[in-house]
């Protein structure tokens, strides 16, 4: 498996950073954003680390957009918001900031004034963790 020692998503899908995993399957993995731009704001990212949307094979990123779909689905029906964003970003000038290919699931609140350059900021672990909670319980 293609992976890079220094990138903290490997780390966290090699298991060295803990996280709030949603979700995992052989070739993904969803988890908490501990940077959220919304609450309920989800991470899914495939295993194996691919820079970006130019390098990772077709069958991976169909992998990631079927896992942010389950994920978007799960968070749909247990935070109830007002809609769901699935953003991408693809180098510096996108404000890719970490360069391990990564689809954001964010829910949105109508007027919530979120631009697509949010600039992370710690969120809350409590609240972080009860949105996980309430994703994770319709994952089923």
């Amino acid at each position: 498996m293609r992976t890079d020692p220094d990138c903290i998503f490997c780390k966290i899908v090699s298991g060295d950073i803990p996280c709030f995993k949603l979700f995992e399957d052989s070739h993904t993995l969803a988890f908490m954003d501990i940077n959220p731009a919304n609450p309920g704001h989800v991470l899914a990212v495939p295993k194996e680390h691919w820079e970006d949307v130019y390098a990772i094979p077709d069958s991976l990123i169909a992998a990631t957009a079927q896992t942010a779909k389950r994920i978007a689905e799960a968070a749909n029906k247990a935070l109830h918001p007002d809609g769901i964003n699935l953003v991408q970003a693809n180098g510096p000038g996108a404000a890719q900031s970490v360069f391990h290919f990564h689809l954001h699931v964010l829910p949105r609140v109508k007027d919530d004034a979120l631009k697509l350059n949010w600039g992370p900021k710690p969120g809350d672990i409590g609240d972080i963790e009860a949105s996980f909670e309430k994703i994770k319980a319709q994952l089923g």
